[in-house]
């Protein structure tokens, strides 16, 4: 996958602030754009009345605008965590997508756009000094709320130049045996010890033991970035085995 080397197009948002100054920027968030036009969805970034932005939008031709420097603050996440750090805003790049999203018709994120954004990502990844791990889809850091970039967006591809993390495709038991299937009404030490792993990740979990509607939100989150063939809320040996491997890679 080789980007098409273009400039990036300056498309100014007046909707922005200043970071902290003693921010350190460590996150980097992929959203789409989910409207029906590249055009309608920079108009809307650009709105003064619309209060939300991002640092750069990429079209499915490749084409990068860039509509808010990194130094500053844009308003992409809205409500949201990770790792039990609120106001994502104030700590992360936002690189939006342009994809009619999951209410306009989803569909998959064109080779063009892909490599373009694999490039860009590197690029901040390399100043900011952002880890693998800490690369996140918008539904990864609200997940009771975003769908974004989805089950279409192309992990596996963008991990393999580097930009985010994909588990490899065979995987040992995380405890030997492949675990118990766990889902919605289940509940004791099995479930706590799931919710655990899924806060220690980073998302936003409860931690009481039972599997309620809010766990499975977030174990669909988890589903539609690392097991997004089956979005089902059904924490199974797959998934054990895959959040397993990215616990190991966070240490």
């Amino acid at each position: 996958m080789r980007a098409r080397r273009r400039a990036i197009v300056e498309r100014p948002s007046p909707n922005f602030g200043p970071r902290p100054a003693d921010t350190v920027i460590d996150l980097l968030i992929l959203h789409y754009t989910g409207m029906q036009s590249a055009e309608a969805a920079l108009a809307r970034l650009c709105d003064r009345a619309a209060e939300v932005s991002a640092h750069y939008v990429i079209d499915e031709d490749g084409t990068t605008y860039r509509l808010v420097d990194e130094r500053a603050r844009a308003w992409h996440a809205g409500v949201s965590a990770w790792q039990g750090r609120a106001d994502v805003n104030t700590f992360s790049v936002g690189i939006e997508l342009v994809n009619p999203g999951h209410e306009w018709g989803y569909r998959d994120f064109p080779a063009a756009q892909l490599a373009a954004c694999a490039h860009l990502s590197r690029a901040i990844m390399r100043r900011h000094s952002i880890p693998a791990v800490r690369v996140l889809g918008h539904s990864d850091i609200a997940p009771a709320r975003k769908q974004d970039p989805g089950e279409r967006f192309d992990w596996a591809l963008l991990a393999s130049h580097g930009v985010g993390l994909w588990p490899p495709p065979t995987l040992p038991d995380a405890d030997g045996d492949g675990g118990a299937l766990l889902a919605r009404g289940a509940g004791g030490a099995a479930v706590l010890a799931l919710q655990s792993a899924l806060a220690r990740f980073g998302y936003t979990c409860p931690t009481t033991g039972d599997f309620d509607a809010a766990t499975e939100t977030v174990v669909v989150a988890f589903q539609r970035h690392f097991r997004p063939v089956r979005l089902d809320g059904r924490f199974d040996a797959e998934c054990r085995r895959r959040l397993a491997w990215l616990l190991a890679e966070m240490d």
